[in-house]
C-alpha cells in the first residue's frame, strides 16, 4: 500500500472514522503529508469516513490552514479581514508581493515561499498581521515585511551553508 495512504488511514483510525472529525482528520493529514492534500489522500478519506468526495473536498478546500496544491517551504498567511485592513493592510499588502516578487496566492518559482490570504488569525488587536509558517507577526508595517523575511531566508542560508559542509567532512 502507498506510503501516503497508511498515514491517511492512521489517522482515520485514530478518530475512529468519525464523520464528525472531518476537519481535525484532514488537518493531520495535512500536516502528516508535507503541506497539501492530493486526490488519492481525498478519495481514501472519502471512502473510509463514507462521505461524498465532494463533501470532502469542499470543506478541506475551505479551511486556509489546509491546502489542495503544493506549497512553498515558507507559507506566508496574511489576515485579509477588516481590522487588519483599516490599520495599514494594503500598505503591508503590497509590501508582501513586492519582497516575494509574487501576487497573493502563487509560489516563488524557486518553490521558497507562498503568499496566501486568510481569515482573522485571531490577533487583531495587533494588526495587520500574519503567520509565516507557524509563527505569528502583529503590528507589521512594510518595513517589517522586509525584515522578517530576511530572517528566514538568513536562516534557509546557514541551513544550507551547514548542510554542505556536513557533506564536505
Amino acid at each position: 500500500m502507498d506510503e501516503e495512504l497508511v498515514k491517511v488511514d492512521q489517522v482515520i483510525d485514530q478518530y475512529q472514522a468519525d464523520q464528525e472529525a472531518l476537519v481535525e482528520i484532514l488537518r493531520e493529514i495535512n500536516a502528516a503529508s508535507g503541506q497539501y492534500l492530493t486526490r488519492a489522500q481525498l478519495e481514501r478519506v472519502a471512502r473510509r469516513l463514507r462521505l461524498p468526495l465532494s463533501k470532502v473536498y469542499s470543506v478541506a478546500s475551505f479551511y486556509s490552514l489546509i491546502s489542495l496544491k503544493p506549497l512553498g517551504r515558507h507559507v506566508i498567511r496574511f489576515c485579509e479581514d477588516a481590522p487588519c485592513h483599516v490599520v495599514g493592510g494594503k500598505e503591508v499588502w503590497d509590501a508582501l508581493e513586492r519582497e516575494l516578487g509574487i501576487p497573493f496566492g502563487e509560489t516563488t518559482p524557486d518553490g521558497q515561499w507562498s503568499l496566501l490570504t486568510t481569515s482573522c488569525i485571531g490577533a487583531c488587536a495587533v494588526g495587520p498581521v500574519m503567520m509565516v509558517d507557524t509563527d505569528i507577526y502583529g503590528n507589521l508595517t512594510p518595513e517589517k515585511v522586509h525584515d522578517i523575511i530576511e530572517r528566514y531566508r538568513e536562516a534557509d542560508r546557514a541551513e544550507t551553508a551547514a548542510a554542505s559542509q556536513g557533506g564536505e567532512a
